[in-house]
C-alpha cells in the first residue's frame, strides 16, 4: 500500500513565505530556505514551492531559491509559479527541483502539458487548479493566483490535464483555503476516481483529523497545508501519529 503523503507548502513572494485567507491578506511566514530545512526534518515527505506573484523577473530568483533549497534538503520538492514553456522547467529542473507545478500557464496553452510531459516525463509534471464553488454548484477553475476565472470546469479539466500528461493533481479550494475548517471532501472524492493519477488535497487543514478525511473520505494520496504548519499550530510529526494510529499509511 502506497503511503499517504504530508507536504507542507510554501508560497513564496518576494523572497519570503507567505500564507493568507481565501487567497487574499497575505501575512509573512519566515524564510522559504529555513523553514523547508525545518519541515524536512520533521518528517515531510515533500514540499511544495509556490512563487505566487511570479513574473518574468522574479522567475530568476525563484531559480536561485531552488538552488539554496536543493543544497539544504534531502526530500523531494516541486516548484510551480511563471512557468511558461519547456526552457523555464529545464532552468528548475537543473537548478535541482524534483517536480514542477503548472497552472495558469497550461489553461492558457493546455498543449503545454503535452509537451512537458513528452520531454521531462508525467512523473515530473504536476498539474495545479484552484477552484471554487460556484452558486449553482459547479466547480470553476481561477487561474492568477486565484484571480481571474478560466472559464474551466474543475472535473473536465482535470481529466483533460491527465489525459494531457499530468502526472499529478494539486487541487486547491479556494473556499476552503487557510480557513482551517477541513478539505473540500466531496470535490476530492470525484477527482480520485475520476483519474489513475494521484491527487493532493490543498486548502483547509485546521486540525489531525483533516487530514484523516482527506485519505478515508477524500481518497487523496497526499495533503498539502501551509499556516497550521508555518504558525505551529501542529508539527508534521503529531499530524503523522495521528493517523499512523488509526491505521493511514505514512513514513515514519
Amino acid at each position: 500500500m502506497l503511503t499517504f503523503r504530508i507536504i507542507p507548502c510554501l508560497d513564496v513572494k518576494d523572497g519570503r513565505t507567505v500564507k493568507g485567507v481565501n487567497f487574499v491578506n497575505l501575512a509573512d511566514a519566515g524564510d522559504p530556505v529555513e523553514l523547508g530545512a525545518r519541515y524536512a526534518a520533521e518528517g515531510a515527505d515533500e514540499l511544495v514551492y509556490l512563487d505566487i506573484t511570479a513574473t518574468h523577473e522574479k522567475r530568476k530568483t525563484l531559480v536561485s531559491l531552488v538552488e539554496k533549497v536543493a543544497a539544504r534538503l534531502n526530500i523531494p520538492f516541486t516548484v510551480g509559479g511563471g512557468i511558461a514553456g519547456a526552457g523555464d522547467v529545464e532552468a528548475l529542473l537543473a537548478a535541482g527541483a524534483d517536480k514542477i507545478s503548472v497552472n495558469s500557464s497550461a489553461v492558457r496553452n493546455p498543449s503545454l502539458l503535452d509537451e512537458l510531459a513528452y520531454r521531462f516525463g508525467s512523473q515530473c509534471v504536476v498539474l495545479a487548479v484552484d477552484a471554487r464553488r460556484e452558486e449553482d454548484g459547479s466547480w470553476q477553475v481561477y487561474t492568477h493566483g486565484g484571480r481571474r476565472p478560466a472559464g474551466k470546469e474543475l472535473f473536465s479539466w482535470v481529466k483533460e490535464g491527465v489525459e494531457r500528461g499530468a502526472g499529478e493533481i494539486l487541487f486547491t479550494s479556494m473556499d476552503h483555503d487557510g480557513t482551517g475548517k477541513g478539505y473540500a471532501l466531496n470535490a476530492l472524492r470525484t477527482l480520485a476516481s475520476l483519474v489513475d493519477v494521484p491527487v493532493i488535497a490543498s486548502g483547509g487543514a485546521g486540525s489531525p483529523v483533516h487530514f484523516y478525511e482527506a485519505w478515508k473520505k477524500g481518497k487523496a494520496s497526499a495533503a498539502l497545508a501551509a499556516g497550521l504548519f508555518h504558525y505551529g499550530r501542529l508539527t508534521i510529526g503529531e499530524v503523522k501519529d495521528y493517523l499512523a494510529a488509526r491505521g493511514v499509511p505514512v513514513r515514519r
